[in-house]
């Protein structure tokens, strides 16, 4: 278990000794919220929160959704180096064009650019004996790092690395040292994690300009990578070669799968040697016009100025005044990891290459890739739907593409290939959420088919599901994790069903979305695997967890038994009614036990049993509102905001998950959260922020005012919508974009009245969702 350290900075306290120190910190919060709304706010933006611990998240520079993530890598490789780079090393090997942000899988590292000076060397080396290889080291003192540049001392060499973005183009400033043989080293061997090359190209088309590409396998069994580098000085001399042995033999070459390209110059102390690097899933040609689209001039700081605007218009979306510099940093970096992913997978002319390996020339649509659905679908997806609106329809375009090319939705896609990671069809609810709250920019009726063709195949356990309405723990592992996402799903297929009149469909459906009832044990009180109708698998032991050998899915049967966001109600019915849910509720975040030495990783951030470093806990303890008990939601919530969310480089509790943690941190700190992916509602928890303006389509705004603000004072006493009161503990979609105001009045003890009554409480099943 781990807890990081509480940051809090006192605003309200009823001693009159105490009042000074509230005035100073409410007048200071208001002086730096005010300078954040009328500038900028990537200042707020700490990227290397997360880049400590196991946050595992992107390092680098890149512009909101952009296809390029152009970073350093650390030689260390392992778990905790998912995205190239962890806080705790010192050693750089080059600067890739594509990294992941927040994965339990490494994988990309495309096109490393490594700038050297002396001999050439074309291997990365080792820390026992540097000299062998081109890597260096470097000190976190001499790196600076904000949204959209990055830059770094390289110790051995005396080059400063400058990096920045556009959409599609990593454009480098190297400032080299004198010297007779400076070089540029492309890699094409070098990737991250599982990746490596399967067929590698180098084309030298002229005094300045390379081209090729990069073909490799990993955890994206098939990706293609093409690229084109244009530099600002004429190349001296260019080789490609290829490594043929260990101790680093070459030969010259122009393909292979250990290929790399030498560019020497000669420079002046003090030369700035600039490059600007395309790349493209279709083409070279495609490449080298996204650098004239995107970035056709030289000016290094015009670029980097551009990608610190892109990140502030996105960032502007959301204004908040906060009781501390502290929490701004943590809420905006927070929001900045929102945006890394989903990445652009198409060419600034629209040609993408289809999941099929088909061309798809000058698409209608952005087309989009990194899909990690199994997190991104419960947060980070509702919340692009309030931030984000022209995108969605992207994403949705992009999905229905994907089940175009390969027959069904999404499941973990990356760089036009489905790597099936996690369980369930977890882009259902996404295309299902965004159907229900009114999306057009999609074709409804293909959004349709999809999500229906998805959830009546056979592979993962579905043909069980179809005919026994569970899967048999004895015949497919993680069963239950299954079934209970698969429940999910159907129950918003059934959802669309209904609102597209499709009767039949929505009876089917719905009655798919009861199935997680299949999966629980009255006598033990806990979800647990079934291998026949009338027997459970045994033993049995709710605290263990055996990664990828059991019926869950990192996790255990304390954190599965609620996962049933679509049915509440009835999840309280099979537990015994409101007390016995509230008590067993209770019991989860006090629970001892051990998981056991085959627990996974990613169960991290616990409070008894509750484990907030995964995904499938994330909505558990906005569930006491379900039970007319929404101050026991406001207790956990402002526990887990105020302790595993922190401004500092193991500020994320756990796998950042591409986005996901910190959508529920955006969520939780404005004061709700969607607990139901796909019903269109939203449920309050316990805002920590004292004011918000969101920035809503049609240009409308969503102003949320939160009275008698505090650390002690983090329990609703009553909600007013637009000046009236609001007695309901969840606010509908539809109702938060219409805009106008919200406002919290809390206080230090629990409200006996507001969210109490049943009518009051949040449900499954909205008449309008």
């Amino acid at each position: 278990m781990k807890r990081n350290a509480v940051h809090m900075v006192k605003s309200v306290v009823v001693l009159a000794s105490s009042l000074v120190l509230f005035m100073t910190t409410y007048a200071n919060s208001q002086q730096v919220a005010s300078k954040g709304n009328s500038t900028s706010l990537t200042r707020y933006v700490d990227p290397y929160i997360g880049t400590g611990f196991h946050g595992h998240v992107f390092m680098g520079a890149n512009v909101p959704f952009g296809a390029v993530q152009l970073g350093p890598v650390n030689l260390s490789q392992g778990w905790d180096w998912c995205s190239g780079y962890h806080y705790s090393d010192s050693t750089i090997v080059g600067f890739s064009h594509t990294h992941l942000s927040g994965t339990g899988i490494g994988d990309l590292g495309d096109i490393a650019v490594m700038p050297t000076t002396g001999p050439i060397r074309v291997t990365k080396g080792r820390l026992k004996d540097p000299s062998k290889g081109y890597l260096s080291l470097f000190s976190h003192r001499d790196e600076t790092a904000k949204p959209g540049y990055y830059a770094v001392k390289l110790k051995r060499y005396n080059i400063q690395a400058e990096l920045t973005a556009s959409s599609r183009v990593g454009f480098h400033q190297y400032t080299f040292p004198q010297a007779a043989e400076a070089h540029i080293i492309l890699d094409l061997e070098q990737g991250i994690g599982w990746d490596q090359p399967t067929d590698t190209f180098i084309e030298q088309r002229n005094d300045s300009t390379v081209v090729g590409y990069r073909y490799s396998k990993g955890w994206a069994n098939d990706q293609r990578v093409y690229f084109a580098m244009v530099f600002s000085k004429p190349i001296r001399q260019f080789t490609s070669l290829l490594v043929i042995d260990s101790l680093g033999t070459t030969t010259a070459a122009t393909k292979g799968t250990r290929l790399k390209g030498v560019a020497t110059f000669t420079t002046k102390a003090g030369e700035k040697v600039k490059l600007k690097v395309g790349i493209s899933p279709v083409s070279s040609e495609n490449a080298l016009a996204n650098i004239r689209a995107e970035i056709p001039h030289w000016n290094f700081n015009k670029t980097v100025a551009a990608a610190d605007a892109a990140w502030n218009q996105e960032l502007q979306k959301v204004r908040i005044e906060a009781d501390s510099e502290t929490r701004l940093k943590t809420f905006y970096t927070a929001l900045y990891h929102t945006m890394i992913a989903p990445s652009i997978f198409n060419d600034h002319n629209g040609d993408y290459l289809g999941t099929d390996k088909k061309v798809y020339k000058k698409a209608p649509f952005t087309n989009l890739t990194t899909f990690s659905l199994w997190d991104t679908y419960r947060a980070a997806h509702p919340l692009f739907s309030i931030l984000q609106p022209n995108r969605v329809n992207d994403m949705i375009s992009s999905m229905l593409a994907v089940y175009q090319q390969q027959g069904k939705l999404p499941v973990w896609h990356l760089m036009g290939n489905e790597t099936n990671t996690m369980v369930g069809y977890s882009g259902v609810p996404v295309v299902v959420d965004a159907y229900l709250k009114g999306f057009k920019g999609f074709d409804a009726n293909l959004a349709y088919e999809a999500v229906k063709a998805t959830a009546m195949r056979d592979d993962y356990g579905l043909k069980s599901v179809k005919e026994l309405g569970f899967i048999p723990a004895d015949s497919e592992t993680e069963s239950v994790a299954k079934g209970l996402e698969y429940a999910i799903d159907d129950w918003c297929i059934a959802q669309m069903a209904k609102k597209m009149g499709k009767a039949d469909d929505y009876a089917y459906f719905s009655k798919r979305g009861k199935n997680y009832q299949n999966y629980f044990d009255k006598q033990t009180r806990f979800m647990r695997g079934r291998v026949a109708q009338n027997q459970w698998r045994t033993p049995f032991n709710p605290f263990e967890s055996r990664h990828r050998k059991d019926d869950f899915t990192e996790g255990n049967s304390w954190q599965y038994t609620w996962l049933v966001p679509q049915d509440v109600e009835g999840l309280v019915g099979l537990l015994g009614g409101d007390k016995a849910f509230g008590q067993k509720l209770d019991s989860l975040f006090t629970a001892k036990g051990d998981m056991g030495a085959e627990a996974s990783n990613d169960i991290s951030g616990l409070i008894g049993q509750y484990a907030h470093g995964n995904e499938p806990s994330h909505h558990i303890a906005y569930l006491y509102s379900y039970v007319g008990q929404p101050w026991k939601t406001a207790n956990q919530v402002r526990f887990i905001v105020d302790n595993f969310y922190t401004a500092k480089t193991d500020g994320i509790i756990g796998n950042e998950d591409v986005g996901q943690m910190s959508a529920w941190y955006i969520f939780s700190s404005l004061g709700f959260y969607p607990v139901n992916p796909a019903n269109g509602s939203y449920v309050f928890g316990s805002p920590v922020v004292n004011r918000a303006s969101v920035a809503l389509a049609n240009n409308k705004t969503l102003s949320i005012e939160v009275k008698n603000n505090g650390p002690a004072n983090k329990y609703i006493q009553s909600v007013t919508l637009n000046g009236k009161p609001y007695s309901k503990s969840y606010i509908l979609h539809k109702d938060l974009m219409a805009g106008g105001k919200l406002v919290f009045q809390m206080g230090n003890k629990p409200s006996t009245t507001w969210g109490v009554a049943k009518q009051n409480r949040p449900q499954s099943v909205l008449s309008q969702p």
